[in-house]
């Protein structure tokens, strides 16, 4: 509790390494340090959420909180991490891991470890070393604390936040080629279709065609019509189609999605490749169409009906 309210949340003792394993991103104030580790002070850090409960409207480094009765100074406070309900750091507050152990030791069945701890996080020093690590803090703490295989697979509850993040790098690549092999399908088909309505074109228009060559127009003028009637249709449908998407985005803004999902947003470098790359396949497709106009001959074209 503070001086203005009260609330609840979880107090963890760390270490000041933590901070460069894990993600703490500082607002205000600092971290712990060394010296407030072995000299056990009465110091804290804390989560966004937390800050907000405790001290509404209200600055918090400086000023005090009460834990189980013990009076700590608030040294700083933590950006917010993700959504608020979402990541359990921004309810968090952290203490000092030796002040942890010696103002609220362990009850119970772990009352006899003098070194007890609740969890372990850890960071290989590369990304390659990732399961060389693992393995050997596996041996250590076997070795600490023996009565268990460092080789057995249902040691403890392990979250391997590398192994994960190659999993879903996995993914996102596989979807990156299928979508990317949906969007080749999609560009080939609009291409198919420019190319039968230009073709279309030129076949409706076969007299005007004629009696403009007639009075003088050159291939190049006929060939560069249809070319530049093709790209302003490419432009215009991949212009309208930003322009929905970004609709749909709009109003998808406004609803809660489930964990772990973004809200979706419009990327303008993709937006612009998207259109370009749209304009292109438009532009390669109405060639042959522009270029069956330029060369049709001016008598036969006047004959069409």
């Amino acid at each position: 509790m503070s001086d203005y309210t009260s609330t609840n949340g979880q107090v963890s003792g760390v270490p000041p390494v933590y901070s460069q394993v894990r993600t703490i991103p500082l607002q205000v104030g600092r971290w712990i340090n060394d010296e407030d580790n072995d000299q056990r002070r009465r110091v804290c850090v804390l989560g966004r959420e937390m800050t907000r409960n405790m001290f509404p409207g209200r600055p918090a480094v400086g000023n005090t909180i009460l834990l189980n009765g013990v009076r700590f100074e608030v040294v700083g406070v933590l950006s917010m991490i993700g959504h608020e309900e979402h990541n359990a750091t921004n309810i968090r507050i952290f203490i000092p891991f030796d002040t942890m152990r010696e103002l609220f030791p362990l009850k119970g069945d772990n009352s006899q470890e003098g070194n007890a701890i609740s969890f372990i996080n850890y960071q290989p020093r590369t990304y390659e070393e990732n399961e060389p690590a693992k393995d050997e803090l596996h041996r250590i703490v076997a070795r600490n604390h023996g009565g268990f295989d460092p080789d057995g697979k249902d040691i403890w509850e392990e979250w391997d936040t590398i192994k994960n993040q190659k999993t879903m790098s996995k993914i996102f690549t596989a979807m990156d080629w299928f979508l990317g092999g949906v969007g080749l399908v999609t560009l080939a088909l609009g291409a198919i279709g420019i190319v039968n309505i230009m073709l279309v074109a030129v076949t409706e228009r076969t007299r005007e065609i004629g009696l403009r060559k007639a009075l003088g127009a050159t291939n190049r003028n006929i060939l560069f019509q249809f070319f530049l009637e093709g790209a302003f249709l490419t432009l215009l449908s991949g212009a309208i189609g930003v322009g929905g998407a970004t609709l749909v985005i709009r109003l998808l803004s406004g609803i809660q999605l489930p964990q772990g999902f973004d809200t979706p947003r419009i990327i303008p470098v993709s937006a612009v490749g998207a259109v370009l790359s749209l304009a292109v396949a438009g532009i390669i497709a109405g060639l042959y169409p522009a270029r069956k106009a330029a060369f049709l001959e001016p008598v036969e074209a006047l004959r069409q009906e």
